[in-house]
């Protein structure tokens, strides 16, 4: 969907224009709730307006803190239309880490619900610099009295005046977004992101998937994950429906609701294409008219390619890696998927990449270095973290421009496909070798009977690091660390074979489902 109007375009112009075109349609369905694009225009354009009531400013940040619900959709354009940034948090967040974030960003305003109310409370109180905290679901009056400039969210839509948003003050090269990252190697860091990183993300991102306005696709990752996010954007960007739900964890349940709904574009991550794997139901599911199916941060097990064809016969199916800092790096053609398993692919529209080594000089083909990433999809910065920012953006080719330092240890082939090889701070350092961790949890991730793998580096006397492993089997699968360390030998160089290997029921999991291996030793 083009945008027409003769301004410069923003973020929020998705839903303006989706609502303008296809009032009526469906655009989200969530929670057995149904809205179309023109109540979600009107309910937004009234939380915005009462947001600039409260004291909201243009730059503001905004903190959500709620779970996937209609609300959490409806305040995220309302924060855009209120010419504010808006900050996602997932719900599963401890109170601690939300006060951390609360006192990076310094929010003049946080949308969150009832239910999380012992999360919130002490940090919200805390925090100076809030003008408006609006509460959806049911609190009682005490609660909410105990909250400063507090106010129901129906209230807040009541209040505001639907018909129209209140007047743009933006330009496309403003904050849209503060996304944080996870925080595993120290604080999280907010991911500044501005209306034309963002816009630029959608309108890459949407061209290569083949994005159709009758496309319904599903999301059940956080949207405070931005993987996640992109889902609800570019449905609204292309006027489709979006299918939004919590989680994957009553598997049965989304699959029925794919059914019912018809989706046609399924997002997942290694986790969900696990559980997949291990339902013996799933032949009883009709999903003839899935058009799509994504995968990011790592090329996909050949076994789960070879599972998601079986599944989705017709589907395309798309390796992406990426990291938030720009949003997408890299998809892999579906026709390329048999040709190139293990590769991340080639760099998506309007970017460029390319591999340099330690001393920032660009290597060849099948030379292990550092990504860098070129293009309008890279972040402005870290938010109030100049020294980290310095680290990540640096002058590129051309004068006066930065590009990205990933971070990402990858290589690419002659025809220039990109392999994802692995973070340079997860790199183990064994018998004076480097070992990819991820190029390991590749060859136990492959051997049948594996359904999650996580390899560490340990402090070893003689190797200086030992590789180890931790592995959770399928379900009714028995295997001992012995044949699963036989395995690895077949398959891998033998400084690479993990040296301690650790079965377990199932690995620690971040927020947004990724294996974290802060919380393995």
């Amino acid at each position: 969907m083009q945008i027409t109007h003769g301004a410069v375009p923003l973020l929020h112009d998705y839903l303006l224009q989706s609502a303008r075109e296809l009032p009526e349609k469906i655009a989200l369905v969530c929670m057995k709730q149904r809205l179309t694009y023109a109540e979600l225009d009107a309910r937004s354009n009234a939380l915005a307006h009462s947001l600039i009531t409260a004291g909201v400013k243009r730059g503001d940040r905004v903190v959500i803190f709620a779970d996937n619900t209609v609300e959490a959709v409806v305040s995220f354009w309302a924060v855009l239309k209120a010419n504010a940034v808006v900050s996602i948090v997932n719900p599963l967040t401890k109170a601690d880490k939300l006060s951390y974030l609360l006192n990076d960003c310094r929010p003049a305003a946080i949308i969150t619900d009832a239910h999380i109310h012992f999360i919130f409370a002490e940090p919200v109180r805390a925090c100076a610099h809030l003008k408006c905290v609006i509460v959806s679901g049911v609190i009682d009056d005490a609660k909410l009295a105990g909250l400063p400039h507090a106010q129901r969210w129906a209230d807040a839509i009541a209040n505001g005046d639907r018909t129209t948003p209140p007047a743009r003050t933006c330009i496309d090269i403003d904050l849209a977004a503060i996304i944080y990252t996870s925080g595993s190697t120290g604080d999280p860091k907010g991911v500044m992101l501005t209306h034309r990183n963002m816009l630029t993300a959608c309108t890459s991102i949407a061209s290569y998937l083949e994005l159709q306005e009758d496309e319904v696709i599903l999301g059940v990752l956080p949207l405070a994950f931005d993987y996640g996010l992109y889902q609800m954007l570019m449905t609204f960007r292309t006027g489709a429906r979006l299918v939004l739900e919590r989680s994957f964890t009553f598997p049965a349940q989304i699959l029925n609701l794919m059914v019912d709904e018809g989706v046609t574009g399924f997002p997942g991550v290694p986790t969900i294409f696990s559980i997949l794997a291990e339902l013996k139901s799933l032949k009883d599911y009709d999903l003839s008219k899935i058009r799509y199916v994504t995968n990011t941060a790592a090329a996909l097990p050949v076994k789960h390619i070879l599972m998601l064809r079986d599944i989705f016969p017709t589907a395309r199916i798309y390796s992406m890696y990426g990291l938030t800092e720009c949003k997408r790096c890299t998809y892999l053609p579906p026709k390329d998927i048999d040709r190139k398993p293990a590769s991340v692919g080639i760099a998506i529209p309007n970017t460029e990449m390319w591999i340099v080594d330690e001393d920032g000089n660009k290597v060849g083909s099948d030379t292990v270095g550092q990504l860098v990433i070129r293009g309008a999809t890279v972040m402005k910065g870290y938010w109030e973290k100049p020294e980290s920012t310095a680290k990540k953006l640096k002058p590129g080719p051309l004068p006066g421009e930065q590009v990205l330092y990933t971070g990402d240890y990858c290589k690419m082939d002659e025809e220039g496909y990109l392999y994802f090889v692995g973070r340079m701070d997860d790199i183990i350092k064994s018998r004076g070798e480097k070992v990819a961790p991820k190029e390991v949890e590749n060859i136990l991730m492959n051997i049948p009977g594996v359904k999650e793998a996580a390899v560490i580096g340990v402090p070893d006397d003689i190797l200086g690091q030992a590789v180890k492993a931790f592995v959770v089997l399928e379900e009714g699968v028995t295997m001992t660390e012995k044949q699963i360390q036989k395995e690895c030998q077949s398959r891998l160089e033998n400084f690479m074979v993990p040296k301690h290997i650790v079965t377990m029921p199932s690995l620690p999991k971040t927020d947004t489902g990724k294996i974290k291996k802060t919380g393995l030793s």
